[in-house]
């Protein structure tokens, strides 16, 4: 008979935790998420009852709690071992309720990383639930709860079935659809920059840029004023009036936390944030290397960029043993003075267990993917224990007349962390010699006209640092937000990039009109601070619920009333082939469909075929029409299929390539679209950016036909 029941939440956290304890003594079982929750067919909240929540057990989850019940049953002790968070620890509260435990028992271990020593250490060091902890879930469950299940069903009413409203997903799209507005509304603004080609006194080339006038920065707002500078500067010399020469030093970036890493992550990987977490996960529930079940990094929803004193010596060891001991930095009584309050420091940053496993020893052991974000993590852990890079830097500053022009030379004189965590293809620049006083033979003018850009759209990756700098969720919402808003329809992707939708700027508006408090940023990240409160036990959570929750039921009420309802239903010039009347485009539950404008006395529908009026390069007879896989991502394929099977990432254009004979693509970066050959060897000769989508991954997806 076991002794000891462990509960955790996952079967794999389960498994590997299992093999470090041993059977013999410890049962080790997974409650698979959450046992208890609010109802999904009511509100759930007892709002005549100071908002006491009416938790029920999840439905599906009655094989699990009855095998719980069973074990716990026959155990001697009970340890909850969810994760060392506000939902973990709310998962542990609600458990301890099901299985009958003692609150006031010490029954709640936590540790921060899978490894035999953490799990054998939480063993020893059992603690108390912490109600703070379980209080500042309840307050966001019965908060989120109140807003969505009351705000929700206006919107069924008064635009259609099956949306939504959150406190954090509709600020979300409100970010999004504000961007949009920003691109639109932006006015270009004309600048010019002037570079100069020269000669040193011993023939050697240098580039210049212009800088200014009488000693003062100066831009060039238009084409007269870069004229007046060329025809002051028209066959004259430059006179090197002064060199500075010194060293900059470039720190190492701290180790990951959250959403760092899901920015790096997209930035360096092209991974969402939804695929990050999930290998992330897979990383810290445990690997099997060698026949052993290994953890292989820590805990990975943590806002901390704090590093454990022996996480720290098994690094500093590792570099002077591996890299070399002026490569090692000791940081050991440095603090990080941008963290904050919020910043939950019992947890680390996002670190590898064990840093002699490096990504190379283990990637057999990997997927390709896991590979990947092992790989970034290590690097960048290790990176943050290392020196600085040291760069000798030259400034040259030179004048024609009265107008200044600048150089900059730099040259790597020590890679420090670099040598670890470089991701860009950084070269020297490297001046020629040249002294005070040295003439520059002018040789050239390059005058170049550019225009201002708008605001980029956001990506995953700029999403996520402009939510945490708003202070809007925490680590572990960052990726469902997104996920939600692109699920709903209220957000699309158009190549990395994030777009409102009709549907979603519609929604906003309703949302911006009628409850303008609940989507302001300011509100939602005031609400975070008070959570916070009331995880650190300063506040309590039925209080912050109630005073939130009054201005609320008096906007309902007003909304109920005034809103407007929308009709989203689009007419096209498609005929009914039953009754002749014009096709609509609907919404229903799994997106938009063509039915009948004369419902509900002719029923005929149909599936939406979105053409983009261009026919198929490969057949010649189908047209090319906007699909999109089971994974939710767009791609052009040919209506004509299976029997023509031509299908492409990027949206052709119907053009051909007048060098190849190739069809012509649309390349969308985060500031502008530009057509491309789709033939990758074809404008790679043009000197054009080579497409890097993998053809075999699109033709091995299941798609949607």
């Amino acid at each position: 008979m076991a002794k000891t029941l462990v509960i955790v939440e996952s079967p794999a956290k389960a498994k590997t935790i299992e093999k470090f304890l041993g059977k013999g003594h410890y049962t080790v079982k997974a409650s698979v998420g959450h046992v208890r929750d609010l109802p999904k067919s009511k509100l759930g909240v007892d709002i005549e009852n100071n908002f006491e929540p009416q938790y029920i057990n999840i439905r599906g989850k009655g094989d699990v709690i009855k095998e719980l019940k069973k074990e716990a049953k026959k155990s001697k002790k009970v340890y909850l071992a969810t994760d060392p968070d506000r939902e973990g620890e709310a998962i542990s509260w609600h458990l301890a309720h099901i299985l009958s435990l003692d609150e006031k028992e010490q029954c709640r271990i936590e540790f921060n990383e899978i490894t035999k020593d953490a799990i054998k250490k939480a063993i020893k060091h059992p603690r108390n639930i912490d109600i703070s902890l379980v209080d500042a879930q309840q307050a966001r469950r019965v908060l989120d709860r109140l807003l969505g299940y009351q705000i929700s069903p206006i919107l069924w009413q008064k635009v259609r079935k099956g949306l939504s409203a959150g406190r954090v997903q509709s600020v979300t799209t409100k970010l999004i659809c504000d961007r949009e507005k920003e691109i639109k509304a932006f006015i270009p603004k004309e600048y010019w920059t002037l570079d100069v080609e020269a000669k040193t006194e011993s023939n050697q080339d240098i580039n210049l840029k212009f800088y200014g006038k009488d000693n003062k920065k100066l831009e060039i707002e238009n084409e007269e004023m870069v004229n007046d500078i060329l025809k002051g500067i028209e066959g004259k010399n430059l006179d090197i009036v002064a060199i500075e020469s010194k060293s900059r030093r470039k720190s190492a970036p701290k180790p990951f936390t959250t959403s760092m890493l899901q920015q790096e992550a997209a930035n360096k990987l092209s991974f969402t944030t939804k695929k990050t977490m999930s290998i992330a996960q897979e990383l810290y529930e445990g690997i099997d290397i060698d026949k052993e079940t290994v953890g292989l990094i820590s805990y990975i929803r943590t806002d901390s960029k704090r590093i454990s004193d022996e996480a720290k010596e098994r690094s500093k060891n590792y570099i002077l043993e591996e890299i070399g001991e002026n490569y090692y930095k000791d940081t050991s009584d440095k603090k990080d003075k941008k963290e904050t309050k919020k910043v939950q420091d019992a947890h680390e940053a996002i670190r590898p267990t064990y840093v002699d496993k490096t990504p190379d020893s283990i990637k057999s052991s990997l997927t390709k993917d896991q590979y990947k974000l092992y790989n970034l993590i290590w690097r960048r852990f290790v990176a943050s224990q290392m020196e600085d890079s040291v760069f000798d830097i030259l400034n040259v500053e030179c004048k024609i007349g009265n107008y200044i022009f600048k150089a900059t030379g730099s040259k790597m004189k020590f890679d420090g962390y670099t040598k670890i965590y470089n991701f860009t293809d950084r070269e020297d620049k490297i001046l020629p010699t040249i002294n005070e006083g040295d003439i520059l033979k002018l040789e050239n003018t390059l005058p170049v006209q550019h225009f201002t850009q708008p605001p980029p759209r956001f990506t995953e990756a700029s999403l996520v640092k402009t939510l945490e700098e708003l202070g809007i969720g925490r680590p572990s919402t960052y990726a469902p937000t997104i996920s939600t808003v692109l699920n709903r329809e209220y957000v699309e992707k158009q190549g990395t990039s994030l777009c409102p939708t009709e549907l979603g700027i519609i929604v906003t508006e309703i949302l911006e009109n009628n409850f303008q408090k609940f989507i302001d940023v300011d509100f939602t990240a005031q609400m975070e601070s008070k959570l916070d409160e009331i995880e650190e036990g300063n506040t309590q959570w039925k209080e912050v619920v109630s005073e939130a929750y009054e201005p609320l039921k008096e906007a309902i009420e007003i909304a109920k009333e005034s809103i407007e309802k929308i009709n989203m239903d689009e007419e096209t010039d498609e005929i009914c082939e039953n009754c002749g009347e014009n096709m609509v485009i609907k919404y229903g539950r799994f997106g938009k469909f063509m039915a009948c404008k004369n419902y509900p006395e002719c029923k005929t529908t149909k599936p939406l075929v979105n053409k983009i009026g261009v026919k198929c390069p490969k057949c010649h007879e189908g047209d090319i029409i906007l699909r999109k896989s089971k994974k939710g991502k767009a791609f052009y394929g040919c209506s004509k299929y299976p029997e023509c099977d031509f299908i492409e990432w990027k949206k052709p254009t119907g053009d051909a390539c007048d060098k190849c004979g190739s069809y012509m693509i649309e390349k969308i970066t985060k500031s502008e679209t530009k057509v491309i050959c789709s033939d990758k060897d074809c404008h790679k000769e043009h000197g054009k950016d080579i497409d890097k989508d993998n053809d075999k991954e699109l033709m091995n997806e299941n798609i949607e036909n």
